[in-house]
């Protein structure tokens, strides 16, 4: 019996010794966790490297696509009008996670939108006057520039390997060139001489593809080539090859010791020839200083392409196969930060053009970014001040009020129309950036 609590006490000795030992060595593995996690966020390490005049351009792209999409969504009902429970079918489109109410925002611009209770106490959202006429005024401007969009979207073809791309993929570049709602069902058809649509070319793809029909050699110059040479396309005979221009940069002052220490490498790349973004590239070896420098050049040129010169990331990974760029796509964005312009606020990152920019006004407006900020104008009502010019205000606008206790219409279940969240899916679903935070780190350590 003593022998049993001797062995007792000497296990409960070795017990406690052992729990000191895992206390002290979890501490140990909990703070080289943090070590290794929290130094490794984005966000934290590139905060000297944010240019705040792109990151409010960012803000308001957050806001004005939430505006945007319910526009679309109520253009498609047969009275533009929807119920909130509805509406409320679109909250991953339009990004608004739980626990904000949809109603909230829309109360937030009620000179875009206007809502009402019906006799059984449903709760339906609309567009006001003001909104209608913009939504028209829209619709004209697209019509005006969809020769230019066409042709856009045909340079995108003749930049990829196999001369076609995925209706899929394209949908994501939609309201970044500029195209109408119906682009994927009627819109692409309106060019025959440009495109054609065509069916899956692999067994179990269910994905259609808009095709090359005609090659133009008078395109088949970058934006770059024509700003140099003050034309507007090339010549018929124009045949795409390497190219020796440099590209436009621009850094913000804090960005002076950066600059004196990597002058030497910056110059180098900018000396560097490289083949057009129009060019066979399928001989170029992934990873070396050509391949990388044409990928630039690749990203360059589709951003060029865009009214905002500006795209969310995932949307250009997406291509890396069709365009013959490098699978760390977002680790050349970072090193070539004078070229772009890499914004991590929100969920996916966003990346600018930086020579478009002048402050966080573009240099060159579209009609459609002329209209854009239009609506901007008339989003929310401010009391004292009532624009918006800073990131704060802005942070504010989407903070404010959205969590106030009111009830949305739970009465009625509305079937969701599956066609309509297809056709609006691609434009503004908002996931979590395919891009891997470590490649990111390992690039801005660069």
């Amino acid at each position: 019996m003593l022998n049993l609590i001797g062995r007792c006490r000497c296990f409960s000795a070795e017990l406690h010794s052992s729990i000191a030992f895992l206390s002290i060595d979890s501490s140990a593995i909990l703070r080289w966790h943090r070590s290794m996690t929290t130094s490794k966020r984005v966000q934290d390490r590139s905060k000297k490297k944010r240019v705040h005049d792109l990151e409010i351009v960012t803000e308001k792209h957050k806001i004005l696509s939430k505006v945007l999409l319910i526009f679309e969504v109520l253009k498609q009902e047969p009275q533009q009008v929807i119920s909130i429970r509805e509406l409320d079918h679109y909250r991953r489109q339009i990004n608004l996670p739980k626990p904000h109410k949809i109603s909230a925002f829309l109360r937030k611009s009620p000179k875009l939108f206007e809502m009402y209770k019906d006799d059984r106490g449903i709760l339906w959202c609309g567009m006001t006057k003001e909104a209608e006429d913009l939504v028209q005024e829209e619709e004209a401007i697209i019509k005006q520039h969809s020769d230019k969009a066409a042709e856009l979207v045909t340079r995108m073809l003749m930049m990829s390997i196999d001369k076609r791309l995925a209706l899929d993929k394209i949908v994501h570049f939609r309201r970044d060139l500029g195209l109408p709602m119906d682009f994927r069902n009627h819109w692409v058809r309106r060019f025959p001489n440009h495109f054609r649509v065509v069916q899956p070319f692999k067994p179990y793809d269910e994905s259609e593809y808009l095709e090359l029909v005609n090659w133009k050699s008078s395109w088949a110059m970058t934006e770059l080539e024509r700003q140099a040479l003050g034309v507007m396309h090339a010549p018929d005979d124009h045949v795409a090859g390497p190219l020796s221009l440099s590209f436009p940069m621009k850094f913000p002052p804090d960005y002076k010791q950066v600059l004196s220490r990597y002058k030497g490498k910056i110059e180098d790349f900018q000396k560097r020839e490289y083949l057009s973004p129009y060019a066979d590239a399928m001989e170029l070896k992934a990873g070396t200083l050509e391949f990388n420098k044409r990928a630039v050049a690749v990203m360059h040129e589709l951003l060029s392409f865009t009214i905002g010169k500006r795209l969310v990331t995932d949307y250009l990974t997406h291509f890396r196969k069709e365009f013959v760029m490098p699978q760390k796509l977002m680790r050349l964005l970072l090193k070539h930060f004078g070229i772009f312009y890499v914004s991590e606020r929100g969920k996916r990152f966003h990346v600018f053009l930086n020579s478009a920019y002048e402050g966080s006004e573009l240099i060159e407006k579209h009609p459609l970014i002329v209209w854009r900020e239009k609506v901007l104008s008339f989003v929310g009502y401010r009391k004292k001040k009532e624009r918006m010019d800073t990131l704060k205000d802005f942070q504010e606008f989407e903070d404010d009020d959205l969590f106030e206790n009111e009830s949305e219409d739970e009465s009625v279940q509305v079937e969701n129309d599956k066609q309509t969240m297809c056709s609006l899916e691609g434009d503004f679903l908002e996931t979590e950036s395919e891009m891997e935070i470590d490649e990111v780190c390992s690039a801005y350590r660069e």
